[in-house]
């Protein structure tokens, strides 16, 4: 590190006036990724942890102001959770695969930024199933969903005080829980969109987050295509997974990733909230009890997602989605057609909640039978098996640990919310499990690393 006698602000204050004068503003960055002797030789600014939406948002702000970065990324590619494979022929979202409210989105100028083809999602063009593969009218599903949506009112209405959302149902109208139209929708539309199971989520908190307009979209060039404006000019450092943090108030932090050490005056810490449970990341000094125990409360939930493709289409192929009520909960409840926007003969099947942990411990193929079960419960016995596949497994991953955040028993926004608070002046953190009102989203992510990015401003200025 430079002389910690000679103040932060006139020591980068010195190097970005050069930078402007001579080169222009970020000039000097090279593109990404670097090779590991660029890399060593490097005295940044500022290290941020993790290549996904909120790592790479917050470079990429902070290389626009000046600012010398080095993005530490422990895989081999950068996105995070944010990764789309073609190699089915169509974009499967390994990860997240909506824009959820496009409309004042951030995530949507990111991708008109890159003219990405967008198709929205129609909620309501969908077959929903029983667990014998009868049909259930729309109807019922409607004046169902009414139903769920006064149970959730009542339990706002008539609690003080939080409990799981699975114990405030069974206070409030135990019927729910017993109606397999009711308890699809629980799992299908309420563990899905939290990623926790009904047993595990706050009923105080649970859907107290905040949402964009408008009705969701997928990108069909892939969802990755927006981290190309986020990349322009950065330099990432691939497979160095970070194993030490070691920061000071005022002496500036050491990272130590892959056998190497990386010295800067402030570190943005995007690690994914399971990660951060995980402990495999150290910290030195330990973090303050403040940030140790939020970690330890929040839930970190999953979402299984499974891409069959087949020779042909046997189901109706204008419908957006199908939904079967399978007598688990959260087991393979939901499918997206792909043959709405895309010429392959693909279905996404989700498993969510609890059932979505389980069915990860098995090998591929047994998760790919399992759902196939279910689709054969839909669509009769005699279809064929898929060509090809595709499986998540995010609980499996060692650098996510989870899929995202969800609002457990107990928390309480704070909880999301006070991560932004800098730790010695010199750790910040990021990352959709930083914000309540947007946590488990890409948006969330994105607008987390803007704002670690002005609070590095704030501190290195």
């Amino acid at each position: 590190m430079t002389d910690p006698t000679v103040s932060n602000k006139k020591r980068t204050l010195n190097r970005r006036q050069i930078l402007k004068g001579v080169l222009g503003i970020g000039a000097c960055m090279s593109a990404f990724p670097l090779t590991k002797a660029q890399a060593l030789k490097r005295d940044v600014d500022v290290i941020v942890i993790g290549a996904g939406v909120a790592g790479m948002a917050a470079a990429q702000a902070l290389v626009q102001e000046g600012y010398d970065v080095l993005v530490l990324e422990a895989k081999g590619i950068i996105g995070g959770r944010l990764k789309t494979d073609w190699s089915l022929g169509a974009p499967f979202e390994v990860g997240a695969g909506w824009i959820h409210g496009p409309v004042g989105n951030p995530i949507t100028d990111l991708a008109k930024s890159v003219q990405a083809k967008s198709f929205v999602t129609d909620d309501d063009s969908s077959f929903v199933f029983d667990h014998k593969g009868g049909e259930i009218e729309d109807k019922i599903i409607t004046n169902k969903f009414k139903d769920l949506m006064r149970v959730y009112k009542k339990i706002d209405d008539t609690f003080d005080s939080d409990q799981s959302l699975e114990k405030a149902i069974k206070r409030v109208s135990p019927q729910t829980l017993e109606d397999p139209v009711s308890r699809w929708m629980l799992s299908a539309y309420t563990e899905f969109d939290t990623g926790g199971s009904i047993e595990n989520l706050s009923a105080y908190y649970f859907d107290e987050d905040e949402a964009f307009d408008g009705a969701d979209v997928v990108l069909l060039d892939g969802y990755d295509s927006i981290l190309e404006p986020l990349a322009d000019k950065v330099d990432v450092l691939l497979n160095h997974p970070v194993d030490n943090i070691e920061y000071e108030a005022g002496d500036g932090v050491t990272v130590h990733a892959n056998g190497e050490a990386f010295e800067a005056y402030a570190v943005v810490c995007t690690c994914p909230l399971g990660v951060l449970k995980s402990k495999k990341v150290k910290f030195s000094p330990a973090l303050p009890s403040r940030i140790q125990k939020k970690i330890d409360r929040l839930g970190m939930g999953n979402v299984t997602k499974a891409a069959l493709k087949f020779e042909s289409a046997f189901w109706p192929i204008d419908t957006q989605y199908f939904g079967v009520m399978t007598e688990d909960k959260g087991r393979w409840n939901y499918f997206l057609n792909y043959r709405t926007f895309s010429d392959e003969n693909i279905l996404l099947g989700l498993s969510v909640g609890a059932y979505a942990g389980k069915i990860e411990q098995l090998p591929e193929k047994d998760i790919v039978d399992d759902c196939m079960m279910v689709i054969r419960d839909m669509f009769g016995v005699d279809i064929p098996e898929p060509m090809d596949f595709l499986v998540s497994r995010w609980s499996k991953d060692p650098y996510s640990l989870g899929a995202y955040s969800y609002t457990r028993v107990g928390n309480k926004p704070a909880d999301f919310d006070d991560f932004a608070d800098p730790v010695e002046d010199t750790l910040i953190f990021a990352g959709e499990h930083t914000t309540f009102k947007h946590h488990a989203t890409v948006h969330g992510a994105y607008l987390s690393g803007l704002r670690a990015a002005e609070q590095v401003m704030e501190l290195i200025e």
